[in-house]
């Protein structure tokens, strides 16, 4: 399951934070029924050619839309999701929610598959990823990115004489699959992204690429200038 981040203390904060989470929890689910729904919808366009053209007035509406209305129920929607997914029957609904999509076949696994790309999203909140690093893979002369999940232990420790380091390295752009590594500490370059970054970096499949040096310490100047925003 999703979990909620910390609870902020100012009040755009807080909103943000409540949006995000709506987020989360909304767009596995989204995703996953909208996807659904195009697959019906291409049966069903086939079969409605089947049958007489009076029926088709069924199928068609008038919609007055004001501009803007949509983006702010959808704001609103994702907010108080997100508010409710944070206490204690919010999470027992989507338990109910989650077992129910479990149970019907092909939903589940499209389901499962969207959900674990969001929570591979969130896990930038937890300390599961410590590190963003560098290693030559597949071959030398060709550089990958991974996260260090730990140091090794026990008999891999035991097996090997150098200091060896557990490092995730993940697939693009799904990152929730990929290779556990057991690598020398030594033949691995530290970078100095955050988790986040290392995550958007592979997400995109390096469209995004982190700040870094005098470009990431401008951008920390000007989300200084406009942090009082959020206090």
């Amino acid at each position: 399951m999703i979990v909620a981040p910390a609870q902020p203390r100012s009040l755009t904060a807080r909103l943000r934070a409540y949006f995000l989470t709506g987020v989360f929890v909304t767009a596995p689910v989204t995703i996953t029924l909208y996807l659904a729904y195009v697959f019906f919808s291409a049966i069903d366009g086939k079969v409605r050619e089947l049958m007489p053209a009076t029926y088709d007035t069924l199928f068609v509406y008038e919609n007055f839309t004001i501009p803007g209305v949509g983006v702010l129920i959808a704001f609103v929607s994702f907010v108080v999701i997100g508010f409710l997914a944070s206490n204690i029957m919010g999470k027992f609904l989507i338990r109910i929610g989650e077992y129910i999509l479990d149970r019907i076949p092909v939903i589940r696994n499209l389901y499962g598959t969207i959900k674990q790309i969001f929570e591979t999203i969130t896990t930038t909140q937890s300390q599961a990823f410590r590190e963003v690093v560098m290693l030559e893979y597949p071959r030398k002369g060709v550089w990958s990115v991974g996260f260090v999940t730990g140091t090794s232990k026990g008999e891999i420790q035991e097996r090997v004489s150098n200091e060896t380091v557990n490092v995730f390295l993940p697939t693009t752009p799904n990152p929730t699959s990929g290779f556990l590594l057991f690598i020398p500490r030594k033949e691995l370059k530290f970078l100095d992204m955050t988790v986040e970054e290392g995550i958007k970096l592979v997400v995109s499949a390096g469209i995004i690429t982190p700040p870094h040096g005098e470009e990431k310490e401008s951008a920390k100047k000007n989300k200084s200038k406009k942090g009082f925003l959020g206090k």
